[in-house]
């Protein structure tokens, strides 16, 4: 059961931002240092990147993990009411994510996913994926990926 109104839950979650979001403005200003550019939110492109590097063919997606489902982390909790519609909001959700990237990457883009909780917590991380922008050899990269951290050593662990 929820803790608080149906009025003032719609509030709380209309307040929630889809663009400009902290993590989002934290991957920018790392770019915009590093001395790269790009365009945000490109609206032509499948799931409107929230950047986009045309000089690489590299759109980047800043996911929020509790909205976009990130496997393994600690974020990803689920809501104790109305549970049969979140279950079928969040699976539509990653099906939609799938296919925009799995469109992308037939159109010739490569994708980068970096989840809210690597980018909060992960500072040094950030800066290393940096050189990754230029390898044209990776056409999707996911960080943190849970997935396969569970399968390393606990001392090269990347945790949320």
């Amino acid at each position: 059961m929820d803790n608080v109104s149906p009025s003032v839950r719609s509030r709380m979650m209309a307040g929630i931002k889809a663009k400009n979001t902290k993590p989002e403005l934290k991957i920018r200003k790392l770019l915009h240092a590093a001395g790269y550019r790009y365009r945000l939110h490109h609206k032509k492109l499948p799931g409107k990147p929230d950047i986009v590097m045309p000089k690489y063919k590299l759109c980047i997606f800043i996911q929020g993990c509790f909205w976009h489902r990130h496997q393994g982390c600690k974020y990803t909790t689920f809501p104790k009411s109305r549970v049969e519609f979140w279950e079928k909001k969040f699976r539509e959700t990653v099906i939609r994510d799938s296919r925009n990237v799995s469109d992308l990457i037939q159109q010739g883009w490569r994708v980068f996913e970096l989840w809210e909780c690597g980018i909060k917590n992960n500072d040094n991380e950030l800066e290393e994926i940096l050189f990754l922008i230029t390898k044209k050899s990776i056409n999707h990269f996911i960080w943190p990926n849970h997935q396969l951290d569970n399968n390393k050593s606990k001392s090269s662990e990347v945790r949320c």
